[in-house]
């Protein structure tokens, strides 16, 4: 499998969308690992086992390319996620009929 096929199957694994902060990573990763850990889990002992190994791994692949990967700070990029108010503004702040 290619890098895109690991992630999806690791998103897959921890239940993340495909745009997600790294705090939602360690957050989903925690919630699956807690639900399933060996010690805690209701399941058949090999079950929660296997699938403690499956979260691992998915956490891994996830943070790797979360801490790897370039962040793009570039204003177009950092625009497409500013509020509906700062939107508003930047549209018609200095407007006499709408600022």
């Amino acid at each position: 499998m290619g890098l895109y096929e690991d992630i999806k199957k690791a998103r897959e694994i921890l239940g993340i969308p495909e745009k997600a902060s790294t705090e939602l990573v360690r957050q989903k990763y925690r919630e699956a690992l807690k639900k399933w850990h060996p010690d805690k889990c209701g399941e058949e002992k090999t079950i929660c086992e296997e699938k403690t190994k499956e979260i691992i791994n998915a956490g891994k692949i996830l943070l790797n390319y979360c801490n790897n990967y370039l962040i793009d700070f570039s204003k177009e990029e950092v625009e497409k996620y500013i509020s509906a108010e700062e939107l508003w503004f930047k549209k018609f702040g200095k407007d006499p009929v709408w600022g």
